[in-house]
This record gives structure tokens, sequence and C-alpha cells, in this order.
């Protein structure tokens, strides 16, 4: 630590002001940078005057970073832009262009040869359910503690196959996506930033309960924490996540594909509850997302007004101009039904689940297509789980292959997706004022978007994750 003495200017009291402020912010920034005590006298101006102390800063200074990027994506311009640098100072960026003066003792990171993009943004994750596995009885198997553990790998996966951000929708066991949100954030574990949902919010035997026991076993806590019936049961659970520090809600308004005893093609709460949810976790700040595959649990759930649809798989001509008119975000998977396919042929994939799949994955594809071309909002959502983690970058061949352009794909995982979030100002871009996390791949991401399936940097908050 660095101690730095603060004297008295004049003996009268007072209070800081601006210029006083700066004086002070200047002579502690400075006294930082050296490692022995060093004791200053500091005129702050006639409005303050502190008594004799001690101002203790750690010594570590701050660490400055410049990137020479070949290639930068900025997807808010749907631009690429050349030889550029990148300036971070701590976690944040600093600047961007192509006249940025480096200081001598900056760390410099050659990614002339490569191309530089915002870090990626993944809106639909489970990264707290465990070991990737397809049959969701095997919760059961399993201790709160088990599943928590198995879920470390999962972010770190995650993280370093360019993912810096995930919106995680849910999990089985309720809070422990806050746990390990909250453990990547005190730095004890390595994973993505991530938002979560805290558990999922279903009707009694719905598409988020824990289904397929017998009537007469009693689940413990948290694996009923989100049932709700009625509007005030669903404004009574929203209260609960949002005292246990969610930072969006998940609902589910149709049926699933992978639950038992669930049909996709099914309408799960009606308009009314779907209405209380959102405007209940409206006056929390929170934002609702609606799983919904059937083409009136889509349209109820724009209607009730969602940020956003997941899977949307059945979403017809209305919904599509439904999520024009409110502005609502479709977040499609399109990619899983590869794992959910390759699984059944495994004979991994439980009967009833290939039951429901049946026919669906195209349908959504073709829709996926069909909500491109009509200009719906689109973002970035893998249902990461349902495939192995760490493979989400394989959905953007897909997403061209249905419709979109490279630079569109790059978008609704970057800028799109963080305006999904609500989270612009700090995520989406490399731009001034934002985290720094940045990823980079060898070669043209734009003429081939299978590059983004093998990230090769990784920063995320400005520290490196994985380098070439």
């Amino acid at each position: 630590m660095t101690a730095l003495f603060v004297e008295p200017a004049i003996s009268r009291p007072g209070w800081f002001n601006r210029e006083t402020t700066f004086e002070l912010y200047n002579a502690i920034r400075f006294t930082s940078s050296h490692k022995t005590m060093v004791k200053r006298k500091i005129t702050i101006g006639p409005y303050l005057a502190i008594p004799l102390c001690f101002i203790f800063i750690a010594t570590a200074a701050a660490q400055d970073t410049a990137i020479r990027a070949g290639r930068l994506i900025d997807p808010e311009s749907g631009k690429v832009l050349t030889n550029q640098t990148i300036l971070i100072h701590d976690n944040k960026i600093e600047a961007v262009g192509t006249n940025i003066i480096i200081s001598s003792n900056a760390k410099v990171i050659d990614l002339s040869n490569a191309t530089v993009l915002p870090g990626l943004i993944d809106c639909h994750t489970h990264l707290a359910d465990g070991a990737h596995g397809s049959e969701p009885m095997g919760i059961f198997r399993k201790t709160a503690a088990e599943l928590a553990l198995e879920s470390v790998p999962n972010a770190r996966a995650m993280l370093e196959s360019g993912f810096t951000t995930v919106r995680d929708v849910g999990t089985y066991r309720a809070l422990g996506d806050v746990a390990l949100r909250d453990a990547i954030n005190r730095g004890d574990i390595i994973g993505p930033r991530m938002f979560v949902a805290g558990a999922y919010v279903t009707i009694t035997g719905g598409a988020g309960s824990d289904s397929g026991l017998a009537p007469d076993i009693t689940l413990p806590w948290d694996m009923h924490f989100g049932e709700a019936n009625g509007p005030w049961e669903v404004r009574q659970v929203i209260r609960k996540l949002a005292y246990n520090g969610v930072d969006h809600i998940k609902i589910l308004s149709s049926g699933a594909v992978l639950t038992h005893g669930s049909n996709p093609h099914s309408q799960e709460f009606t308009l009314e509850e779907l209405q209380a949810a959102v405007d209940e976790a409206s006056h929390f700040g929170l934002r609702v997302e609606s799983h919904a595959h059937s083409p009136e649990g889509i349209k109820n759930a724009i209607r009730a007004g969602v940020a956003s649809v997941e899977h949307a798989s059945m979403i017809d001509d209305e919904g599509i101009a439904l999520a024009k008119q409110h502005g609502t975000y479709l977040d499609m998977d399109i990619y899983d039904e590869e794992c959910i396919q390759e699984e059944g042929r495994l004979g991994k994939m439980p009967k009833d689940f290939l039951e429901h799949d049946a026919q669906l994955g195209q349908l959504q594809r073709d829709n996926f297509r069909k909500a491109v071309a009509a200009g719906a909002k689109m973002s970035f959502g893998t249902d990461a789980g349902v495939c192995p983690y760490g493979t989400s970058g394989k959905q953007f061949a897909f997403m061209v292959k249905y419709g979109m352009t490279p630079m569109q794909a790059i978008q609704a995982a970057t800028s799109n997706a963080a305006d999904l979030l609500g989270h612009s100002n700090e995520v989406g871009s490399i731009k001034p004022g934002k985290y720094a996390d940045i990823i980079a791949v060898t070669g043209d991401a734009i003429a081939d978007i299978r590059l983004l399936e093998n990230v090769q940097f990784v920063m995320k908050d400005g520290k490196i994750f994985k380098q070439f």
C-alpha cells in the first residue's frame, strides 16, 4: 500500500468543489504510482480543510493496453474498419481509431493479422444446470452442491469460446445461477458476465416444472420455486426472484420440447397472467423473456410486452408482424436441432423428446428465414446446454444459411444482444467507455463466418483469458 499525507491548506472548514476534487484526484493518482511512502502537501483551494490524515492507495498502477487490430468489426455501423488501435485502461476501452498515441509503458497486443470483434453475447444459456446431458430427470440424482460444482467448467467453456456475456434463462434448481454469477463476479471462478433469471416462472406441471415423479413425492423448495397459477401468484414469484437478486425474468407461455409430459403446441399462462408478469417485473426494473413454441403462446407473450420470445418455433405471419410492431426480439436457437437429432441417433435422447421435436426443427429454421426477411429484431440465443457448452459459435453458420448476412449474424450476437439485455452502454461494441470485452480470430470472419466456431483470443474486462 502507498500512504498519502494530506495536510490542511487553511484552518477553516468547507466542502469539496469541482476544482478541489480534481486537484486531489490528480495528487492521489500521481502518488499511487509510487511504491514508497510519499509525503505531499496538497493545496486544494479555499473551500476545504482536511485534518492531517492518511489516504491509503493500492500500489498497483492501472494497466494500459493497446491492441493493434488489422480488421475491426463495428456492429453498430455494420462496417469493418482497418488498421485500428484500441486503447484500454484497466477494464474499460479508452479510445479507438487510427491515430491513437500509445504510451511507452502500455502493453501492446498485435492482432494486425486477425479480425477483432466485441465479445460475443449468447442470450439463451443454461450454464447452471450441471454437466451436459439430455435427461432432466438427472437432477434428481444429484445434490444442489454437485450441480453447482459441475457448472463451473460450463462457465469457463463459454468464456473461452468467445462469449464474454450471457443471459442465463433459468435453471431447474432455483438460484444456482445467481450463485454462479456472483462467484464469477468475485473472481472465485472463470466465466462470462452473467445476467440470470433465478428460476423458471411456470404453471403447475408446465414447461419449466420438474416433472416425471410420482404425485406423492414432495419436491424440495428450489425445484418448484417459480411455480405460479393466476396473476397474483405470478406477481408473488417475481417479487421473490427480485428479492433474491435476479437480473431478468423467464416465463414460459407454451409447452416445451425437452420436458416430460409437455406439449410444445400448447399454450401456458393466460394473457392476463403474462401481463401481470411484465408489469410486476417492471416495478423492479426487470425485463421479461418468454419461452414459446406455439403460435398463440408466442403472440400472447408479445401482446403482454415481453422483451424477447425464446425459440419462436411455430411463429406465424401474424406473430412476426406483432413482433415488429412491438419491437420484440426473436431469440431463435436454430442450431441445437443438430444436437437433438444426433443424440437421438445415438440413443441418448428420450423418445418423448424426439416426438415433441418431430418436424419442429425445420419449421423453426424456415420461420427464422421469414422473420429475417420481414425485418424483425433478431438476437443470438443457442439454448446452450442442449449442445455441449462452448459450441455456441456453431450457430452463426446456420443463421447465415437461413437468411442473414454474416454481419447481421454478428450483430445479433453483439449490438442487438446488448440492446435486448438493456446494457448497450457497457457491452456489444468496441467503443470508449465500454467494458474491454474483445475477441479475435485469424482470417476474415465476414468472408468465413465459421471462423467464429474457433475463437483464438478472448479478453473480458481487460483481462486475457485466451490468446494466440
